[in-house]
């Protein structure tokens, strides 16, 4: 996962001028169209390209993101990401052919069996200009051809920007780079594929605060934000859920079904169940104050005494404001929901690095390469690290269903 930065030179005004009519074509480019998106039961998710989607190893927020939206359903998913990667695989060389890098590729695509792949190149080839665009484009036409003959549907993804200190370098390198996101835009249409637009959500989120190690490659944070950007590319609704109890009125209003226990006057307590269909999306612990509403539950309680209260969700202290507060509206991004999800995350992470391992082994070369005479017991180890995974998918599966929560807010005495 070395990571390395490559500065884009361009020579003629020309080129930038076509950059910025790219760039502008780019953005009028929808990846909302057709049916809405769904993922069932037997689908198999392929993310597919270069450092962009293998850094997420680390992190399993697009899975996280995906998986929380359906839960209960047996959906697999194998990021297949390889850092420095193009469409013709050319990263994916080692010591000895055959394969070649590209019959690599085309084989781990194949032995991961996609229903759906989401493809995201274009960030290494932005380096060639204007004059590798056809090229490029041959290339990921033949790698939407692949994809539809293993039967899956393909969801283009833009490359993100590089995002340093403006300079002119960095400017070129970034017109560049929105060109080529003009082009993957341009074959989803020709295609009729989705395209999910990430490179104006990533620049956008940079300006809050800080996403990438070295402004080039997400860091956790980055990566919280391109999951959001592909919830919102697929057009998914928005994560916030919103509760309003009128004590006056005695009513209710959410989306999510809420079954009111008590609306207790005298003693100024509030009871009541919510059986959420999802579990949220938690933002990194340490930008959770940063981040836009869009990762919590908007409750509003109105009715109150004057006074302060204290919320508790199966018994876990959560938050405590005062009357007034709860009246306006308070987002809640804790509690046992995000602890859930949290454990669900962690399991992704454990699982997608065993994958990783599984089909990059550290030892290629002794246990499946020209040196296997060597070390190629240790074949079968590999092999077998396949029930883990299998297993750690169980778990996944059984931590992703939301349970019915019991909300508690009473008075501070």
């Amino acid at each position: 996962m070395r990571k390395q930065l490559i500065v884009l030179t361009c020579s003629s005004l020309l080129f930038i001028g076509l950059c910025l009519m790219a760039s502008a074509q780019s953005s009028a480019v929808s990846g909302r169209s057709g049916p809405d998106f769904r993922l069932a039961d037997g689908d198999r998710v392929v993310f597919l390209g270069n450092s962009l989607m293998e850094d997420d190893v680390q992190f399993g927020y697009l899975e996280l993101a995906l998986t929380t939206r359906w839960p209960g359903r047996n959906v697999t998913y194998r990021n297949l990401g390889w850092s420095g990667d193009n469409v013709f695989g050319e990263a994916r060389s080692y010591v000895t052919t055959p394969p070649t890098p590209y019959e690599l590729l085309m084989q781990q695509l194949t032995n991961a069996k996609p229903t759906v792949v989401f493809l995201a190149y274009g960030g290494v080839e932005a380096q060639d200009g204007e004059a590798g665009l056809s090229r490029f484009k041959r290339g990921l036409n033949q790698l939407v051809d692949k994809i539809e003959q293993l039967g899956a549907q393909t969801i283009l993804v833009s490359p993100i920007p590089v995002l340093l200190s403006s300079s002119a370098s960095i400017n070129q390198r970034n017109a560049a780079l929105e060109l080529y996101a003009s082009t993957i835009a341009q074959t989803a249409s020709e295609r009729k594929k989705r395209y999910i637009d990430v490179f104006r959500p990533i620049q956008d989120a940079s300006k809050q605060m800080l996403i990438t190690d070295d402004g080039v490659h997400l860091n956790e944070t980055g990566y919280y934000y391109l999951a959001k950007a592909f919830e919102n590319g697929l057009a998914l609704p928005p994560r916030t859920n919103s509760i309003t109890i009128d004590l006056v009125k005695q009513a209710v209003e959410s989306a999510t079904p809420i079954k009111l226990l008590n609306t207790d006057k005298a003693t100024a307590n509030v009871n009541f169940i919510v059986n959420e269909a999802n579990l949220p999306l938690p933002a990194p612990k340490q930008d959770d104050k940063a981040l836009d509403v869009d990762n919590g539950q908007v409750l509003t309680i109105k009715g109150l005494k004057k006074g302060f209260y204290t919320l508790h969700v199966d018994n876990e202290e959560v938050m405590t404001a005062s009357a007034k507060q709860w009246a306006n509206g308070i987002v809640i991004r804790q509690g046992p929901s995000f602890t859930r999800s949290a454990e669900l995350q962690a399991l992704v992470q454990k699982k997608n690095k065993l994958h990783f391992f599984q089909y990059r082994p550290l030892n290629q070369t002794y246990i499946i390469g020209f040196r296997s005479y060597e070390q190629g017991r240790h074949k079968k180890g590999l092999e077998e690290q396949s029930y883990l995974i299998t297993w750690l998918e169980g778990e996944i599966m059984a931590t992703n269903q939301p349970k019915p929560a019991t909300y508690s807010l009473t008075q501070l005495k």
